[in-house]
């Protein structure tokens, strides 16, 4: 099966925005393709934001995205502490956060949650992403969950087994407060891998899986 490379060629993308409502959702949803790219490439410049994680849960998304980060040339935390699930009832709050973003920041790659998730918030940084950075390379990652809405991606990123298993340690390690919640356990990390894996064909067996919905191609 023929493959892309975003670490390799001419003009290598390395300037790096990911995006996340909640304390885990970047981990979650491409925590394995960040640290295969981080290991790859440590000349990264990388913004991560979190939306809506205060107290002990904005504690747990900064210490996971120092972990996540480690190594790479120039990383950005910022966590704000907006209401869980009440983003798309404050948007212009959570647009001018986007806004703001925008003006300093010109990413190559954009990681964010995908428009065709169920959960609100999740939508609206979606929305929002779009909104604001179009000319941005923007790959929408999935998050599991009881709503049953994952999709159909088109884009697939092979993990080693070795990068899979750092990725469900990590978010053990530094996500304590969802250690009691039913979906949060490797079964559930490592499935999606190991399914999104198989429809990649990938020479370990897992992959991440994104739905890329504009990919400009030069001859």
């Amino acid at each position: 099966m023929l493959s892309l490379s975003l670490t390799r060629g001419s003009e290598p993308l390395n300037r790096l925005l990911v995006i996340g409502c909640h304390a885990d959702d970047i981990e979650i949803g491409c925590g394995g393709t960040l640290l295969t790219l981080t290991r790859e490439r440590r000349e990264l410049e990388v913004v991560w934001v979190v939306l809506a994680a205060s107290g002990d849960r904005g504690r747990e998304a900064h210490a996971s995205a120092r972990a996540f980060l480690d190594g790479v040339r120039d990383m950005t935390v910022e966590v704000h502490e907006f209401r869980d699930s009440y983003l798309p009832y404050i948007g212009a709050e959570v647009k001018d956060v986007f806004n703001e973003l925008g003006h300093r920041f010109d990413p190559q790659v954009v990681f964010t949650h995908t428009r065709d998730d169920l959960h609100q918030d999740h939508r609206l940084a979606c929305e929002l992403t779009w909104n604001t950075f179009r000319d941005s390379l923007i790959f929408e990652y999935e998050i599991p969950k009881v709503d049953g809405d994952l999709g159909r991606p088109n884009v697939y990123v092979p993990l080693r087994a070795a990068v899979a298993e750092e990725k469900i340690e990590l978010l053990h390690r530094h996500f304590p407060t969802q250690a009691g919640r039913h979906w949060f356990d490797a079964d559930t990390f490592r499935g999606l891998m190991r399914l999104r894996g198989m429809e990649a064909r990938a020479e370990e067996r897992l992959a991440e899986a994104f739905v890329c919905r504009k990919l400009p191609v030069s001859p």
